[in-house]
């Protein structure tokens, strides 16, 4: 059923090169980021958009019917198409049909061609009808995806066509738009102002734009489909589009697309590869769409689902090889570099979780019965090593191991840890000291250093024995910081569901028995809703109900309650160890937990996981509306966590010095 929360649900298609088209159910743009046509100009980032969207009608006996919708300004929806809107699928791409007051009906499908960067359009009738004109006007623009777009002197209107081809370029800095359709063109520039972004205006954020339309396309639509290719203009001239007539190229694209995404057996999966983009010769992971590239952290949690959990070895060696290069005083870049870029370190767990990534991959190719070349190998092992040594001798903003073992960081006006909200010089969470996952990281990098140097596993116990005397809360739990703020024997009490991977979501767990059943049925208790665990349970002070207002209010609540889908994993896994990691536990851990949580998406991001939530009822998606460690966790936990046979290494429990 279309309900108006339904046709506001946003769709995505993506290329292989971090490009997109994307945008709601209802055909209105609510976002900056909304376009039919946003290429990677420096794959994977760089994103422009060259083609917002378009106006649609169905000239029929006479009579002009509408087939898009657009939002003006103050409130205006124009014209009327949404009230034809009969029905809608993503899958396997956004299909929209169409229905006439008499009952006629025109499909509307959309999709993006994964190796050409081509997004395609096309128009069909379930009943063919001769007499019938299908209009459509292109709405373009011409910008960085994060920025707007207003009518100017500047922007040239010229077109270039030939038969079915036409070609637009309305700003030197950005490359041409080429349009393939079997119809006829007819140029004829008009500018199209004042239009809303409502999700923009409600982030606090300006939320008018302009576009620009050179012209019509007209086709003669019968038995025939309407066919529209839009692809950008490569370096040097180059065409975008294949040879050939639209209807040969929509068609060939169309099945190549068809018989790519069948390959994938499910749609979790299918959705999961969306992430996985090209980077010069190898691949990387895109933190989220529409607004995120790729960053060190997010890469390292998401591989283990999107690329582990679904055998995509080859792609993950090349990841972690990639990243293995770029180690400094033991720490990665919390994001890629960019050319003429500075690398940002800001992360004491980015480096941590990459070590579990290479860990977790080698004992994937092992169970695959697979082996990398023994340079590759001693490369990785390299990069974890240095990791460790840095870490322990000390490194940018006061992380090091103290003499227990433990892991200290921290530093005034630095956002560390995955709680890295800051609003200009306020760090929201600073959570300097000894934070709990940063010490079930800590220790699981050391076991797994271990497998190349012993006397790391000598230090794992140590700092196990540390943690276990330490971080545990007789009030029920374990602490979030110890040593809070760098003051010895500080502790910061407030429950969070980062305790949680002292027993799940990491291959070893810190805690077994009584208190590891604790802390996990605390968790279930205060934190834990349909959308994943809260960042801090309801009764804390400082809790915050909604995600919404402006940068300030929504980065102050970042993580003070909101969901966060992406510790799903933690839970769920932590849940089912502590009853055995039985087939019954795992069968109820789907039912109770899992499917509750896949049926979230269909909510926002379709197809897709949010990246955060409400923390209160009724829990609505917020932030990014496709997020790919949401997604990894997700795949990480129905092909690992969640699979049986119950056997699995990942149930193991730490004990001194090692695991059982």
């Amino acid at each position: 059923m279309l309900t108006p929360e339904r046709l506001s649900c946003e769709y995505l298609e993506t290329d292989g090169l971090g490009g997109f088209a994307s945008g709601t159910v209802g055909g209105w743009r609510t976002r900056r980021y909304h376009g039919l046509l946003t290429p990677a100009v420096t794959p994977p980032s760089g994103r422009a958009v060259l083609v917002d969207g378009f106006e649609a009608w169905l000239e029929r006996n006479g009579v002009r019917y509408a087939l898009s919708t657009q939002r003006y300004l103050p409130d205006v929806t124009h014209p009327d198409g949404v009230s034809r809107l009969a029905a809608f699928t993503h899958e396997p791409w956004p299909t929209w049909t169409f229905r006439l007051e008499d009952g006629f009906e025109i499909v509307q499908e959309l999709l993006v061609s994964h190796e050409r960067s081509a997004a395609v359009v096309r128009w069909s009738l379930p009943r063919p009808e001769s007499g019938l004109r299908l209009i459509v006007r292109p709405l373009l623009s011409g910008r960085d995806s994060h920025a707007l777009h207003y009518r100017n002197e500047a922007a040239k209107t010229a077109a270039e066509s030939t038969a079915e081809r036409v070609r637009w370029r309305p700003y030197a800095s950005l490359p041409a738009v080429l349009s393939l359709a079997n119809a006829t063109y007819r140029h004829d520039p008009v500018w199209y102002t004042d239009f809303l972004l409502e999700e923009e205006r409600a982030r606090g954020f300006e939320h008018r734009m302009d576009l620009l339309s050179p012209g019509e396309l007209v086709w003669p639509i019968n038995g025939t489909a309407a066919c529209w290719v839009l692809a950008a203009e490569q370096e040097g001239g180059a065409s975008g589009l294949p040879r050939g007539t639209a209807m040969r190229v929509a068609t060939d694209l169309i099945e190549q697309e068809r018989e790519r995404r069948a390959a994938f057996g499910s749609a979790l999966a299918r959705a999961g590869d969306a992430y996985l983009v090209r980077r010069g010769k190898g691949k990387t992971i895109i933190a989220g769409y529409p607004w995120f590239t790729d960053w060190g952290r997010d890469t390292f949690i998401a591989l283990r689902g999107l690329c582990l959990a679904t055998g995509r070895l080859d792609d993950a060696r090349a990841i972690l090889l990639e990243w293995a290069g770029l180690v400094s005083q033991g720490m990665l870049p919390n994001r890629f570099l960019e050319q003429g870029d500075e690398p940002e370190f800001n992360s004491v767990d980015a480096s941590l979780w990459y070590i579990v990534a290479v860990h977790e991959f080698l004992e994937a190719l092992d169970s695959a019965g697979r082996r990398i070349p023994q340079a590759e190998r001693r490369c990785l092992e390299r990069a974890v090593l240095a990791i460790l040594e840095g870490y322990s001798a000390g490194t940018r903003y006061g992380i090091r191991m103290d003499d227990t073992g433990l892991l200290e960081s921290g530093a005034p006006g630095v956002q560390l840890t995955w709680m890295d909200a800051k609003v200009g010089d306020w760090v929201v969470t600073p959570r300097i000291g000894k934070p709990v996952e940063i010490q079930a990281l800590w220790i699981n990098a050391l076991l797994v250093g271990a497998r190349f140097d012993e006397r790391w596993g000598r230090v794992a116990g140590r700092a196990t024995a540390t943690f276990r005397a330490r971080f545990w809360n007789d009030a029920g739990g374990l602490y979030d910081v110890i040593d809070d703020e760098g003051r010895p024997g500080a502790l910061d009490t407030r429950f969070r569901p980062n305790q949680l991977f002292a027993v799940g979501g990491l291959p070893w767990a810190l805690l077994e028995g009584e208190r590891a059943r604790g802390v996990v049925d605390a968790a279930e208790a205060r934190l834990w809703t349909p959308m994943g665990p809260r960042s801090l349970a309801a009764n804390e002070p400082g809790y915050a109900p909604r995600y919404e207002g402006g940068p300030v209010e929504r980065d102050g609540s970042y993580h003070q309650g909101t969901v966060w889908p992406w510790l799903a994993g933690a839970f769920i896994e932590a849940w089912v160890r502590t009853r055995g990691n039985t087939p019954a536990a795992k069968a109820e851990a789907r039912r109770r937990f899992f499917d509750p949580l896949l049926a979230q998406r269909e909510r926002a991001g379709l197809g897709h996981l949010a990246e955060i939530a409400d923390a209160d009822p009724p829990h609505t998606p917020r932030g990014c509306p496709f997020q790919a460690w949401s997604m990894g966790e997700l795949l990480r936990l129905d092909r690992v966590v969640l699979a049986t046979p119950a056997a699995s290494a990942r149930g193991a429990v730490l004990v001194a010095g090692g695991a059982r």
